[in-house]
């Protein structure tokens, strides 16, 4: 597995318990770099990981840039041909690196091969963005009839494997989304100018998913949990917008703009206020991407 030299795998962190970088770093072949992009102007467990994982390089962003530039700064520092993107919540499978090998040194012709998930029948890893097109393949994904090696059109982005050589430049992610849907527009213009996305059955990880940047405390959690449905409202929009045009991505999600409204008026006159955050926010979110906003939002914090 001596092609694995020519691999390096970026991991962003953003305040992530020692215990699940740990965990995900265990399960990465010894031949492979590792870059942590440590989305802070300070990364706590440094010194022991360098000590327990000497050839670990750490970078501090020394802000919070989000997914998509946090892993344009790790691609920046990468010289190898190949990228590994993993989220720090991710452990990969115990042939993962072996059946990886395999892939590269088949040189197939792809720029983004994506992973599928150990233990999970019902998050789908990959797909089309033609809904008809997607709903065939989720039938055949989950009745076992896909390929090994199957060309899709979209993977998800917690852990992705990149073909550097296929890339102008290192800038791969729009820098202007913050949080969710940076793979889906990388893969959509990758797709618009001829090339080939792929997912693998032989690329399996466990993904404990939604625990890497959560914080230490209820009030960190759930500034967290606001952000994230902030974003996910917000990067949607400027996904549609992006990708088809803006009258598009109104139809799409007006619907939602409205629902998240009355569902925030709801919970706030039933006071439950958990429920009323959850929809605010998606609110908020949304009503911003609307109005063009930038995606400014970063919690309370």
């Amino acid at each position: 597995m001596k092609n694995l030299k020519n691999l390096t795998t970026i991991i962003v962190t953003y305040r992530t318990p020692k215990k699940i970088i740990i965990d995900c770093i265990k399960s990465i072949h010894k031949n492979v770099k590792i870059l942590i992009i440590e989305n802070s102007n300070k990364f706590e467990h440094k010194k022991y990981l360098k000590k327990k994982f000497p050839k670990i390089n750490i970078i501090c962003s020394g802000d919070n840039l989000g997914y998509g530039k946090g892993n344009n700064l790790g691609l920046k520092h990468t010289k190898t041909n190949y990228a590994l993107i993993l989220n720090p919540d991710i452990v990969c499978e115990k042939k993962f690196f072996n059946n990886l090998s395999k892939i590269i040194s088949k040189k197939i012709n792809f720029s983004i091969m994506g992973c599928q998930y150990l233990n999970d029948k019902f998050f789908m890893p990959a797909g089309y963005f033609d809904p008809k097109s997607n709903n065939d393949f989720r039938s055949k994904f989950y009745k076992q009839q896909i390929e090994p090696l199957t060309k899709v059109e979209w993977v998800t982005g917690c852990s992705m494997l990149i073909n550097l050589g296929k890339f102008k430049n290192k800038k791969i992610f729009d820098k202007n989304f913050f949080l969710y849907f940076e793979e889906f527009d990388l893969c959509k213009s990758v797709i618009d100018r001829g090339e080939f996305v792929y997912t693998s059955k032989d690329l399996r990880v466990h993904h404990l998913g939604f625990k890497s940047s959560l914080g230490n405390n209820l009030d960190e959690k759930n500034n967290a949990i606001n952000v994230k449905d902030w974003h996910w409202m917000w990067s949607s929009f400027y996904f549609y917008k992006k990708n088809y045009n803006y009258l598009y991505a109104v139809k799409k999600l007006t619907g939602k703009l409205f629902k998240s409204f009355l569902k925030m008026l709801f919970y706030s006159i039933t006071l439950q206020k958990n429920k009323k955050d959850k929809y605010l926010y998606r609110f908020l979110g949304l009503y911003n991407s609307f109005m063009n906003r930038s995606s400014f939002f970063r919690g309370n914090s």
